[in-house]
């Protein structure tokens, strides 16, 4: 069935145990990193199992094209959500009780729906998947209500066999996800979180917009690519600016016509080298496979959201970058969004330590790959990855102990002998004795401290400040956002434990993924001389393709299978037919015109 329907030769990793486990009628956890082949664990077990298999997803706006790629392989599939009229679920619902679908998928608050689990009842299941099962973990990063109520399945359906998939979860929230669900004495199927693939590098802001169109034009000109920023307001100026810049960018935010975001998200999968700008309400399920890289203008709310959307690169595995720019009034920022949020302490408690160990993975001087897997409870082989930036320029660090009294020692002044409190940039003059207007006005120049930090630069303070408020030695408050002492800022000021601060090195690590296969899991087919002009040609068939039919290029064939057929050139649709990612479905329906395309190439 893989061979015929999917047009691989073999499972990857867990995959075939996963897939013999929900055949026989077992139940299933299931975490795979974004790329990792999750839905090929039920969509098989669905094909090989009596009934449909229902599909229960967030992603409404994604359906019709989980839709559309499975009916290019010749798998009966269809949906049923608000974007349709009644006619065409009444089409579905015909189809599905007369055992005429594989696969069905639902969106979770059709679950409370009447009709829809009348429906269910009148049909024969070949089993439930619950697709993105981390928005069942209610303080996680994607929390949806409507998951809750997916513990009825089991009660209702008692002998139907369901499996859970994400690919973001600690340890903690697997256990939250199994109890939430009632899968407790499910099988639990963790794969690496490992994406050697991806590229990961964190720099320090300095006009993040300028860096992000540095990085576009030098590693990644005519790449589709993602870029997240905290605000609706700052994902319309960014996507502006791009665009002025001459990158094509759309905008992608909760504020925008329902329209606009539908259209946007049409755009972006459909089209090549296109750049999204959004907040995180865009990329979950996103399965397009050639997102070259993803870039964060602002800090991430935690390392599980820093990770789903970072791993919306290279899903098809070919070298990708994850970047983001951090500075300190990101820390400063997330500080006060915790302190305002909804919730109990407990909750803040929560964010806080979320926040915590994302700055801990910003700030590391260790290989980035290594601290972001120990996060999720894996330990990588080496001690360095040598594909991310503290690999390629190793970053080292320095007694900051003295450099953090002077800091201190100025907040503690300000406040204890002025009863005054400002934020980074006048602490920042005061040390470098600066004579400014506000410092003149404020008689800050006859302060002890100064002039007495001479010694490092305005970017190595502002270094040294933001180390101190991520670790918690400082804190950010009030409604101009002043520095002021935590409970261990006391003790750090008497310098009673060295402090080894980060050194930011002088550079970023610049990519080479455009030559090498960066660690890839899957190294792209290199292309000959006489290949390469004929591959060109398969994806100019295959954009008329895809735009005569309405769906994504990937869709068709992904360009990892491009590159195959244009290396290897098969001569008839038996040759074709033998290479990975063409099942029985695609070479009937695209055979011939691939075989055209080569022979006119050929001529």
């Amino acid at each position: 069935m893989l061979r015929r329907v999917f047009g691989y030769d073999s499972f990857r990793g867990d995959q075939q145990e996963i897939v013999e486990t929900v055949v026989a009628g077992g139940d299933a956890l299931v975490l795979m990193p974004t790329g990792g082949g999750k839905s090929l664990c039920y969509q098989v077990p669905a094909l090989a199992r009596d009934g449909v298999g229902v599909v229960v997803s967030p992603l409404i706006a994604l359906m019709q094209d989980q839709v559309d790629a499975l009916r290019a392989l010749g798998v009966r599939a269809g949906f049923l959500n608000s974007t349709q009229d009644p006619d065409e679920r009444r089409l579905v619902e015909q189809q599905f009780l007369a055992g005429e679908l594989d696969l069905l998928y639902l969106a979770p608050e059709r679950l409370k729906v009447a009709a829809t689990v009348s429906l269910l009842e009148r049909g024969t299941i070949a089993l439930f998947a619950i697709d993105e099962a981390h928005c069942v973990a209610q303080w996680g990063h994607d929390f949806r209500p409507d998951y809750l109520l997916l513990s009825e399945l089991h009660q209702r359906w008692p002998a139907v066999p369901r499996i859970a998939l994400t690919a973001t979860a600690t340890e903690a929230t697997r256990a939250e996800i199994a109890q939430r669900l009632q899968l407790t004495d499910a099988r639990q199927f963790v794969s690496s979180f490992d994406r050697p693939n991806i590229q990961y590098r964190i720099v320090p802001k300095n006009e993040p917009r300028k860096q992000l169109l540095d990085l576009l034009r030098t590693e990644h000109p005519g790449d589709a690519g993602i870029v997240y920023c905290l605000s609706r307001k700052s994902v319309e100026q960014t996507a502006e600016f791009l665009s002025a810049q001459g990158v094509a960018a759309l905008p992608y935010h909760a504020g925008l016509d329902a329209a606009v975001r539908q259209r946007n998200q049409a755009r972006f999968l459909r089209e090549d080298g296109l750049v999204m700008v959004a907040t995180i309400a865009f990329g979950m399920g996103i399965d397009k496979p050639d997102v070259r890289f993803v870039a964060h203008l602002d800090l991430p709310k935690s390392v599980e959201g820093y990770y789903q959307e970072t791993g919306r690169a290279g899903r098809d595995g070919e070298p990708s970058t994850a970047w983001l720019a951090y500075g300190l009034p990101d820390v400063v920022q997330q500080r006060k969004m915790i302190d305002d949020s909804e919730g109990d302490a407990a909750h803040k408690r929560r964010l806080g330590q979320h926040l915590d160990a994302m700055l801990a993975l910003c700030e590391t001087t260790e290989c980035r790959r290594v601290q972001l897997l120990r996060y999720f409870g894996q330990q990588y082989p080496a001690s360095r990855c040598g594909n991310c930036d503290t690999c390629l320029t190793p970053v080292s660090s320095w007694d900051g102990t003295v450099a953090a009294q002077k800091v201190l020692s100025t907040v503690f002044r300000l406040k204890k002998e002025r009863n005054q409190e400002f934020g980074a940039g006048q602490v920042i003059d005061i040390l470098l004795g600066k004579r400014t207007q506000k410092i003149e006005q404020n008689r800050h120049d006859q302060l002890s401290v100064f002039g007495v930090g001479t010694d490092l630069t305005e970017p190595q303070w502002r270094s040294v400040l933001r180390q101190l408020v991520a670790r918690g030695l400082l804190a950010v408050g009030g409604p101009y956002s002043t520095l002021r002492f935590t409970d261990a800022s006391m003790q750090a000021m008497r310098g009673e434990e060295t402090l080894m601060l980060r050194t930011e090195p002088e550079r970023a690590a610049r990519s080479s993924s455009r030559s090498r296969s960066g660690g890839s899991s899957k190294p792209q087919v290199e292309l000959s001389a006489a290949a390469a002009p004929v591959f060109e040609r398969l994806r100019s068939w295959r954009a008329a393709a895809a735009k005569e039919q309405g769906v994504p290029a990937y869709v068709i064939f992904h360009d990892a299978t491009l590159r195959e057929i244009a290396s290897r050139a098969p001569a008839d649709r038996g040759e074709l037919g033998t290479i990975s990612g063409i099942g029985e479905g695609k070479l009937n329906r695209y055979g011939d015109q691939v075989i055209a395309v080569l022979q006119e190439s050929a001529s």
